[in-house]
């Protein structure tokens, strides 16, 4: 049975989450209950981290993102978790010389994002420890090559399937917690295996949750590297290491309200500089 100290953590992990393979760490949701997650992810970047991990200077490059994330409890062991990106935007912006003269005209792409569908089993609940697995897959719904230039994305274009393995421990009555996950991404049409890991500590003062997250990426860059692009979202062979400070405010019985920001501490072909997220979550 998942208690309600338990439950409160599961609620925290589960939407402070902006990653969709990052989830309620080893809890799941109770039978019938559902936690749903709307947020808004933003990056706009003038620096970039090239294959050999250098940060250089690129033309400025943005990346919005307007999802949803939402996990329902089949039976009190077995949910689904599902994210979809409603909305993304994708741009460059035009360059010029000092003198005002063009160098390149800006582009745009807006399109839905590729969501991904799990199911999640949770083996392990006792004494605050908990051990849980899922398995799904990432559809191809969005953009793999588009606006003007055709260097835009709003999608990868293959069908991955996620192995996922996460472990959580609550202590000091609930107050607080930590969790780890680690899980193996399995990509088609030329694309690298991934290896996914990282970890999470949290801590609540009043209706207040403080959390902080370790999330590393690593490919088995065994893909086509013909498929590498200059984005640093949906790129092949892309690795980091990020850490993401995150807020959670339980501002109703009900709902509450989170926001994030995530650091790249090193990378391969990905944007460089910070990344930001804000959300409303809701249980019912």
């Amino acid at each position: 049975m998942v208690n309600f100290q338990n439950k409160s953590l599961l609620l925290l992990l589960a939407l402070l989450c902006s990653a969709p393979a990052w989830a309620g760490g080893g809890w799941t949701p109770k039978k019938g209950n559902s936690y749903l997650k709307l947020s808004q992810y933003s990056i706009l970047a003038q620096h970039y981290y090239t294959p050999a991990g250098d940060r250089v200077p690129i033309v400025t490059t943005g990346v919005y993102i307007s999802s949803a994330y939402w996990e329902y409890g089949f039976t009190d062991r077995l949910a689904l978790v599902a994210y979809a990106p409603l909305f993304v935007r994708s741009t460059l912006n035009r360059t010029v010389r000092p003198d005002g003269s063009l160098i390149a005209e800006g582009d745009m792409l807006n399109g839905i994002g590729d969501p991904e569908i799990r199911l999640k089993y949770q083996w392990i609940d006792q004494n605050g420890w908990a051990l849980a697995t899922s398995i799904g897959v990432g559809l191809p719904l969005g953009n793999p090559s588009g606006g003007e230039t055709q260097l835009l994305q709003s999608g990868d274009g293959e069908l991955n399937q996620l192995l996922v393995v996460e472990g959580s421990r609550s202590f000091l009555g609930g107050k607080g917690y930590v969790t780890a996950m680690v899980g193996i991404n399995n990509r088609t049409r030329g694309f690298s295996e991934e290896l996914r890991y990282g970890i999470e500590a949290g801590y609540r003062l009043g209706p207040v949750w403080l959390t902080g997250r370790l999330a590393g990426l690593e490919s088995f860059k065994n893909g086509d590297d013909e498929l590498t692009v200059n984005n640093g979202i949906f790129s092949n062979n892309l690795e980091y290491l990020v850490f993401t400070p995150s807020v959670a405010w339980q501002a109703g019985k009900r709902w509450g309200i989170t926001a994030d920001t995530g650091i790249a501490l090193r990378g391969e072909r990905i944007l460089a500089d910070p990344s930001y997220s804000v959300g409303v979550y809701f249980e019912f």
